[in-house]
């Protein structure tokens, strides 16, 4: 309905440097090569990409947000949800949740940008509930170079 609330991951680009910021379970994750001169090539020809997770999930189940939750006077339940329904704990909108702890406020983190840095996925929680990590960089990175063969066949 009109009230419910959305999560949000984004990332912003200043120079050489990346900066991320998440609310709720929103996630990036960026691809890096394991060594500094490009990408490492594996015995059977593939590349090996690392996942890293820049984002911190922001859910009642977890600790530092269960007490900021329990200090505004909200209850994280057996399950893990806030008030026993709400799974995240940071969001846009869940006007109902506001005044039990749910806040917009992002967390936000930066990193230098290096030549072992690929790509970087963002996502919500339909894509992380379908991929993990690991699988959507080797996903992304496969898309990635059929579309460079296709390119340059043309």
């Amino acid at each position: 309905g009109w009230q419910d609330g959305a999560t949000a991951v984004c990332v912003w680009v200043l120079g050489e440097t990346v900066f991320v910021a998440n609310v709720g379970d929103a996630k990036a994750v960026v691809a890096r090569s394991s060594t500094v001169d490009g990408l490492q090539n594996q015995s059977d020809g593939e590349s090996q990409l690392k996942a890293i997770v820049l984002t911190r999930e922001h859910k009642a189940i977890y600790s530092q947000e269960r007490a900021r939750i329990q200090k505004a006077g909200g209850t994280v339940s057996s399950n893990g949800r806030l008030q026993g329904r709400l799974e995240v704990s940071r969001a846009f909108g869940d006007r109902q949740f506001k005044k039990v702890g749910v806040v917009a406020t992002p967390e936000i983190h930066s990193f230098d940008l290096t030549n072992r840095e690929h790509f970087i996925i963002l996502g919500c929680d339909g894509l992380w509930g379908v991929f993990g990590p690991s699988d959507a960089v080797d996903f992304v990175h496969k898309l990635l170079k059929v579309r460079s063969h296709l390119s340059l066949s043309f």
